[in-house]
């Protein structure tokens, strides 16, 4: 068996790697990969456009603007002159945020009234409308204040009022950069694609070459020929996940907080889901086409269902029922948990449990489908 398994794999890197492009698939395509989509992939918002209509031209107005401006969430990019440019200036794209200064702004100021200022933003995306509000309400809320404790000091000589202030920390991710919660998510996405799409077209490839017949009349068993079919996949999607590490590392500064032993052990698990499930594609296709066709039908969903770009408690209650048969909605988890806060395995062990359950659903439904296709 021993030999048989090696003259397996040793055909396998073979047809791997015999193939220029593949051996650029392989090694170059995971790297680029995850260098564009680490870059390209955030939801941080700095450098907003913005458009200002200070109808008040005041010594208040202007120090209000340039709140805005040093916060570093904001730019300036156009000065409007009326109301009527306010539509203009946000359908023609050139600001995704205008701050209108009504007349009068600074009087109210001094005279103790309620001030106002409007902040008109672009709607189209909503998550990031939603993030620009929220970086307006706080430097308004602060300014306010500020002006608040100014007068009261100036009416009270001697007395200083007293403040609350909030004291915020995030653990595990200090200066809340989305990068923390992408770049391992892309290690997930990348990893399936690759496993997934290059085991779906394994079985398909030797039917449409004729070879499969030749290889079912050696000595060869069933399980012999899948471990043959899987084990060299897997092995380059643990060399594609490690070098997709290391440039997490080296480029995105991502740093592994838990065990590397737990990480690489539970990627066997994971491995072990997507090749079972690119087998079961490869065994009921007739050709590559329809092989590949059918694993990016799968990839979608299963894309969009594993929290990478919506969290899974963000979704429906029934759609997060579904999230349960799906591999990478729980490595997910596990990547995040053990890379980014650096938990152990009894953390993590309703994931755990979820992903081992579909490596051994996968790998049965793998081989009863390929039996299936023998007969």
């Amino acid at each position: 068996m021993r030999n048989r398994l090696k003259h397996m794999f040793i055909k396998e890197f073979l047809q791997m790697f015999r193939d220029p492009r593949m051996r650029v698939l392989i090694f170059g395509a995971p790297v680029l990969q995850m260098l564009v989509f680490g870059i390209a992939v955030t939801t941080d918002v700095t450098d907003i456009r913005t458009a200002v209509l200070d109808s008040d031209r005041s010594v208040a107005s202007r120090e209000l603007i340039d709140k805005f401006t040093s916060s570093g969430y904001f730019k300036v990019v156009e000065y409007i002159d009326s109301d009527g440019e306010i539509e203009n200036t946000l359908v023609r794209g050139h600001a995704r945020v205008v701050l209108h200064v009504p007349h009068g702004f600074e009087r109210k100021i001094l005279a103790g009234e309620t001030a106002q200022l409007q902040v008109i933003a672009d709607g189209t995306d909503s998550n990031t409308t939603a993030i620009v509000m929220g970086y307006a309400g706080r430097i308004v809320g602060d300014y306010s204040r500020e002006k608040l404790l100014d007068k009261i000091s100036r009416l009270s000589v001697g007395f200083t009022p007293s403040t609350v202030d909030i004291e915020t920390r995030a653990w595990f991710n200090p200066n809340m950069e989305s990068r923390f919660f992408y770049i391992p998510g892309l290690i997930a996405l990348i990893l399936v694609l690759f496993t997934m799409v290059l085991t779906s077209i394994a079985i398909v490839r030797e039917k449409e070459i004729g070879t499969i017949e030749q290889i079912m009349v050696t000595p060869i068993s069933r399980t012999e020929f899948i471990l043959g079919k899987t084990v060299p996949f897997a092995i380059v999607g643990y060399f594609t996940m490690t070098l997709m590490l290391v440039v997490g590392m080296l480029v995105f500064g991502i740093r592994v907080q838990g065990s590397w032993l737990l990480l690489y052990g539970l990627t066997g698990i994971y491995l072990i889901s997507n090749l079972g499930l690119g087998l079961t594609i490869s065994a009921s296709a007739s050709t590559q086409q329809q092989a590949l066709l059918t694993a990016f039908f799968f990839l979608v969903p299963a894309i969009l269902l594993s929290g990478f770009l919506i969290p899974v408690h963000n979704m429906p209650e029934i759609i997060q029922y579904a999230t349960y048969i799906n591999p990478m909605r729980w490595y997910m988890d596990i990547l995040r948990s053990v890379v980014i806060k650096g938990v152990g395995a009894s953390d993590i062990r309703q994931a755990i449990i979820g992903l081992s359950i579909l490596a051994i659903g996968f790998t049965i439904l793998a081989s009863v489908r390929f039996r299936k296709t023998m007969s």
